[in-house]
């Protein structure tokens, strides 16, 4: 097996985008990076990267050996586990993807836990609210807020997510305590733009067992979550977030939830996996301290 070394190469830069990312991940230098793939292009006759000096991109065929690489290796590391033992002490690296504040607050506490308990194990956390394709991009497992529909995928729910309507005490003060959704008349809200649509995201509510879409008086537009707490917390209105957002500033008192008989039904939370492979030892070692922590918030 003289060439796996440069489809290993290749799988590495495909899944990361960058012959420098894959050199760290292998332990060598760019160059030699490039060298295999170069020599593997040669051997098969075909243009596995679009390369330019700010990235490299998959041609059509690399895209094709790229799906087939990342099987093969996934079967390679199924040998390593049964060799190994399923049930063994977790090792290697764990690759995540999870939404950006859902990430900060609940996931890296629990992962930090899991860490120090397996100093054998490390981890590639990747924050970001885009979807991404587990298998093609490598990723061990996924956080998804959402129903699931993706046959191909593993999962196992964490928790739920529920959106909390909420205001600092002396806006409060100033403009009174809404009563029902239909009286929000004199109040201004800190609403969502979704980063990639640009489109504000409307309060929900649900009002006799009917989820309710309401696009009420703008006081201010943000597109980060974190952002619209923050606001919150300096009286400048209303506000609907994630539970987990608003938390700390709710249990020390900077926000008090308003409407929290009219909540929206909630959104499982859960943890995905690739359905066809064997789970190694950390991934179900991350499932179950995320799965404990989110229980314990």
């Amino acid at each position: 097996m003289s060439g796996f070394s440069q489809f290993l190469a290749f799988a590495c830069a495909a899944r990361h985008g960058s012959f420098a990312r894959a050199g760290r991940e292998l332990g060598v230098t760019p160059s030699t990076v490039a060298k295999r793939i170069l020599r593997l292009e040669e051997q098969l006759g075909v243009k596995l990267f679009h390369r330019t000096t700010r990235q490299v991109t998959l041609t059509s065929d690399g895209d094709a050996l790229y799906a087939r690489c990342e099987k093969i290796l996934a079967d390679i590391d199924e040998l390593e586990l049964l060799a190994a033992g399923a049930g063994g002490e977790p090792r290697g690296e764990l690759r995540i993807n999870v939404p950006i504040t859902f990430g900060k607050h609940v996931v890296l506490p629990a992962l930090a836990a899991l860490l120090h308990k397996h100093p054998g194990l490390t981890a590639d956390v990747r924050l970001s609210d885009q979807l991404c394709d587990l298998v093609k991009d490598g990723m061990d497992a996924a956080i998804r807020i959402m129903p699931l529909t993706d046959s191909r995928l593993a999962s196992r729910q964490i928790g739920l997510q529920h959106l909390v309507v909420c205001a600092s005490p002396d806006y409060l003060a100033r403009q009174g305590k809404p009563r029902h959704p239909s009286r929000l008349d004199g109040h201004g809200f800190i609403l969502f733009r979704n980063p990639t649509s640009g489109r504000e995201r409307p309060v929900q509510f649900q009002v006799d067992g009917e989820t309710v879409d309401l696009h009420p008086a703008r006081r201010m537009l943000l597109d980060d979550g974190e952002g619209m707490v923050e606001a919150a917390c300096h009286g400048m209105g209303l506000t609907q977030v994630p539970d987990y957002m608003a938390a700390a500033a709710l249990a020390r008192g900077a926000l008090v939830e308003v409407l929290s008989g009219y909540r929206p039904a909630p959104l499982p939370i859960s943890v995905i996996w690739p359905g066809h492979r064997l789970m190694p030892p950390r991934v179900r070692a991350f499932i179950d301290v995320l799965a404990a922590h989110a229980a314990n918030r």
